[in-house]
């Protein structure tokens, strides 16, 4: 988990939306559950939840402007993980790239919006793999 405030940063920065910045908070699925039964109606945990911040009219567009927060449950992360043969760091990559594409507006409720999310998970992926590559071979 080090590093994911350099990893949300690259992110912002690979969007290339200006000064922007998010807030990232891993919870377990005894508060994620809690938050998706009332935000989503779902009774049940969920990986990530993204809760953007709505400015009051006239507010908006800031140098620095806070997006919101993206919420990811870090015992849904490793589960995943295990399931899907990531890395911890991998997984909360992807559930980080997905909460903050949500903030920026992306979403997944067609076939196209969808399609178009995974393409800019993927490339988003990739930047974020790059630094990991990076981290590892100056550790060695």
């Amino acid at each position: 988990m080090r590093g994911l405030r350099q990893r949300a940063e690259a992110v912002l920065a690979s969007l290339r939306s200006g000064p922007e910045s998010v807030g990232v908070v891993l919870v377990s699925d005894r508060t994620m559950r809690p938050l998706n039964r009332r935000f989503r109606g779902h009774d049940e945990t969920t990986d990530v939840l993204s809760f953007p911040l709505r400015c009051p009219a006239g507010g908006g567009g800031e140098e620095g402007a806070y997006l919101g927060d993206v919420v990811i449950s870090v015992e849904e992360a490793v589960r995943q993980a295990g399931e899907d043969g990531e890395t911890l760091a991998e997984a909360l990559d992807r559930l980080l790239i997905h909460g903050i594409l949500h903030l920026k507006g992306h979403d997944h409720h067609t076939p196209r919006e969808a399609a178009r999310m995974r393409r800019k998970e993927r490339r988003l992926g990739e930047v974020l793999e790059k630094m990991r590559r990076r981290v590892r071979a100056v550790r060695r």
